[in-house]
């Protein structure tokens, strides 16, 4: 196989893993990371995410004779997205390099040409590139400046290696697990990979892109437990198997177990075999009463939980149900967080999903390949209890707005107006989300299948409404919302999507 001479600002095809080839540009890494032992390779940070890895020579090719062969077997929007975003690029490093070749010294010399340095505004601590003078990082002969060689033939015999990223121990990726120093002394190489600690003793811990290039996530060594495979636990435990965490899955029905043995997820016979298999055992279940269940029935999670076992509670539940569930799990010597989840079955399935999590913070930080490979952020919000108080308020509002986007959409239809001119006008205006567009096309076009199951959103306002009568704070908008909710589920469309609550003013 032919020798690949790269150096610093070289435009590349960077593989990791088992993901797709993708664009990037070899940088400068950070001066406190340091370069993996081994094989050679180089810093790249990629186009269309803020994402930067360490990246073996071997699985690098050069941008230009291979941009055709990459198009060909990548068709993803967000693919396209960073091509595109190469090519933009491209034009202006042309621009600029044209127009410092046209200037001259005071007697009309051109001044000699360097090497040029491909930069982007954004790269911060990444942008202190190498003089072109050095040696390029893999110590052969100098090469051509850069766009020179964008136009050379293909290398011949050029292969990917292909090995998971948990078998690469040359494989480091910038983030906040990996960092080598506290998270109170982190240097912001990326705006948004940081660590926000308010008043409030909140936390945020905001990881980089997790959908096209979290590959270069390094999985904890932690064997992780999950229960409950519904719309949402499906989606993490793919995540989670994708970025090599070792798993073992277990759920009421068993058959939906089978498809992620395949992919190389363990079986759990029952969840006190789970919990007493794993180090880190996380739950994702419908409600108050399968989550306590599923902790204190027969063979469940407490006949497991041993001195320094770790259990996260990802469902959405009331924050007494939460009290007793650390409760219990803390007085035989095991180690609580919550942890519900902020999404829909489509952000699971991409891992981009929100974490809010509270409870033990060591557990939290035990938790961080795990929260990076499911969501695009995690936040910790302190003692038990906050996370499940906060998720329900958020999904409160969202509940009461889709409710009312509902109603105004029979609205339009009932005064004669067009109901798609109504959405068209609603997504140029400030309230426009994709939120808003994905449900609003749905309903128009009679599509409920479930991405977020309207049931759970009727359980989550009647949890919000009685928290509120807990605090003495009056809930009348999400009351009216939940009692819409209710004539849906009367109208047999509890297991569509939340959307269907629309049916609720038609009939």
């Amino acid at each position: 196989m032919a020798t690949v001479h790269l150096r610093i600002g070289d435009l590349v095809w960077g593989k990791l893993g088992r993901y797709p080839p993708w664009p990037g540009k070899v940088v400068s890494p950070p001066k406190d990371l340091k370069k993996p032992r081994g094989k050679k390779c180089h810093f790249v940070k990629f186009f269309g995410t803020e994402d930067h890895a360490w990246i073996k020579v071997e699985q690098l090719k050069p941008y230009h004779p291979h941009k055709e062969e990459m198009i060909k077997i990548n068709k993803g929007k967000r693919f396209q997205q960073a091509v595109d975003a190469v090519e933009d690029f491209l034009k202006k490093a042309k621009g600029k390099e044209q127009n410092s070749d046209g200037k001259g010294d005071s007697k009309g010399k051109k001044t000699p040409s360097k090497p040029l340095k491909i930069l982007e505004e954004d790269d911060e601590d990444l942008s202190a590139l190498k003089d072109p003078s050095e040696k390029d990082l893999t110590d052969s002969d100098p090469e051509p400046s850069t766009l020179e060689r964008l136009g050379a033939a293909p290398g011949s015999g050029f292969k990917w290696e292909s090995s998971p990223v948990k078998d690469d121990p040359h494989f480091h990726h910038f983030l906040l697990s990996q960092s080598e120093k506290p998270a109170s002394s982190m240097e912001p190489i990326s705006k948004r990979l940081k660590i926000i600690e308010e008043d409030t003793g909140s936390t945020s811990i905001q990881a980089a892109d997790s959908t096209a290039i979290n590959g270069s996530i390094t999985p904890t060594d932690k064997r992780i437990g999950f229960l409950g495979l519904g719309l949402m636990g499906s989606g993490i435990v793919s995540n989670l198997l994708k970025m090599g965490h070792v798993v073992t899955v277990w759920n009421r029905t068993a058959e939906k177990c089978d498809l992620f043995i395949q992919e190389g997820a363990r079986l759990g016979r029952t969840p006190a075999e789970v919990v007493s298999m794993c180090d880190i055992t996380f739950s994702c279940v419908s409600d108050p009463k399968a989550a306590r269940d599923l902790v204190l029935g027969p063979s469940g999670v407490l006949q497991g939980i041993r001195p320094g076992k770790c259990y996260v509670e990802m469902s959405t539940v009331d924050p007494e149900t939460i009290t007793e569930l650390s409760q219990v799990i803390t007085s035989r010597g095991g180690r609580f967080l919550e942890a519900p989840v902020a999404g829909s079955q489509q952000l699971s399935n991409e891992g981009m999903l929100v974490i809010l999590a509270a409870g033990d913070r060591t557990v939290y930080e035990d938790c961080s390949s795990c929260f990076q490979a499911m969501g695009k952020t995690s936040f910790f919000l302190g003692e038990a209890g906050n996370a499940a108080r906060m998720m329900l308020i958020l999904n409160m509002v969202q509940g009461s707005f889709m409710a009312t986007i509902a109603e105004g959409l029979t609205l339009a239809q009932a005064t004669g107006q067009s109901q798609q001119t109504f959405l068209d006008i609603l997504c140029q205006g400030q309230m426009a989300s994709t939120f808003v567009d994905q449900k609003c096309q749905n309903i128009l076009q009679g599509n409920f299948k479930p991405d977020y199951y309207l049931k759970h959103i009727q359980k989550d306002l009647r949890l919000a409404i009685s928290m509120g009568d807990m605090a003495n704070h009056p809930t009348p908008m999400a009351a009216a919302a939940n009692e819409v909710y209710k004539r849906a589920k009367a109208l047999d469309q509890s297991d569509n999507d939340m959307s269907a609550v629309y049916r609720a003013y038609i009939h």
